[in-house]
């Protein structure tokens, strides 16, 4: 279960090793309450009015620090964009090619075998997809 309370947040991230200053609760708890898998801009224009001390690097650093500690998940769906999810859960990621919208599936490997690499150790998979969410489909 993802923390989403100020408290909650504290022990974890302490549990994790990270120092739970304001910042970063502030950061993970916006992650654990928008499940839109937001870049560092949003998430920056979303906390700078409230924590008016915000930088852009002080959200990247963070960031990296809880992907780090296993405490998100970064996404990389385009070349060029890093999402964010605090859903450690194993699951899969959809974008909409026309709102840009990412959407979770559900999608878990380690149910399923995969015969090419009866011989392999996955340490970690990955599932994007692209296409048109069903919103912007009835358009």
């Amino acid at each position: 279960m993802i923390p989403t309370t100020a408290e909650a947040i504290k022990f974890f991230l302490s549990s994790k090793g990270v120092k739970p200053s304001l910042q970063r609760i502030k950061i993970y708890e916006y992650l654990a309450t928008n499940k839109s898998h937001p870049t560092v801009d949003e998430i920056y224009v979303a906390l700078a009015a409230e924590l008016i001390t915000l930088s852009k690097t002080t959200v990247y650093n963070t960031l990296s620090l809880f992907t780090e500690k296993n405490i998100i998940s970064s996404i990389l769906i385009e070349e060029n964009e890093t999402r964010y999810d605090a859903n450690l859960t194993h699951h899969g990621h959809f974008k909409c090619v026309k709102c840009q919208k990412v959407y979770d599936f559900n999608f878990d490997l380690s149910k399923r075998q995969i015969d090419s690499l009866n011989d392999f150790i996955i340490a970690e998979y990955h599932a994007y997809i692209k296409g048109v969410c069903k919103k912007c489909n009835k358009t």
